[in-house]
Order: C-alpha cells, then structure tokens, then sequence
C-alpha cells in the first residue's frame, strides 16, 4: 500500500473500471522512494484545482501493476514513478521519473483542458 492521500488501484480490474468510468485519469505508478513522493505531492495538490480530472496512485511492485508496466507507451522506461494519462478509456501520455509541477500542469492542461475557475 502507498501511504498517500491520493485513491489507491488495487488491480488491473479496478483500473479498467476507473478509465471506463472517467473520460480523465492520472495514475501514478510507484513505491514510496525520493522519485516518486513529489509526484505524489503534486498531485494532491492539483487535484484541488483539476475537478475535471481523476487522480490515483497504484503500487509498482503490485503484480496486478503489470497493466501500466506493460503498456506500450510506458515499454523501455526505466525509472520510476510511471505516471500515465487517461482520456476516454485510452493511454494518452506517460512520463518516467519524477516531473515538477509545471511539467505535470503542462500535460495535465494539454491532454485534458485547464481547470475552470
């Protein structure tokens, strides 16, 4: 379990069901390390800001992880965290390693639209 205050996904089902659900989502995929707090940090706070977007977080050692390490858009990355975008039920960004705030709000208002108000 990742002590964040972000949702958890626990499985690959449960990750089906959130992107079938939610036309936006962002997962961060990753362990608790120096790379990957401040991506939870970031979100957290931007999902203050960014109504229009659902933000998770999903354990990377947790086999059921598979479905974002596999994934062909995240295939060759390296470092952690995997932070992956969702719009419509699809895989439409990924990032390896850790992202500032801007660099997040860059693909957050680029794949997703800027909040409003």
């Amino acid at each position: 379990m990742l002590y964040t205050n972000l949702n958890h996904v626990e499985s690959a089902a449960q990750l089906e069901k959130i992107i079938s659900e939610n036309e936006n989502v962002m997962v961060c995929c990753g362990r608790m390390g120096p790379m990957c707090i401040p991506v939870y940090d970031i979100m957290e706070e931007l999902e203050k800001v960014y109504t229009h977007v659902k933000f998770f977080d999903m354990e990377f050692d947790n086999p059921e992880a598979q479905i974002i390490r596999n994934a062909p858009l995240t295939r060759g990355f390296m470092g952690l965290p995997y932070t992956v975008y969702y719009k419509n039920g699809e895989m439409v960004k990924a990032t390896t390693s850790i992202q500032s705030m801007p660099q997040v709000k860059a693909i957050l208002d680029s794949e997703f639209g800027q909040p409003t108000a």
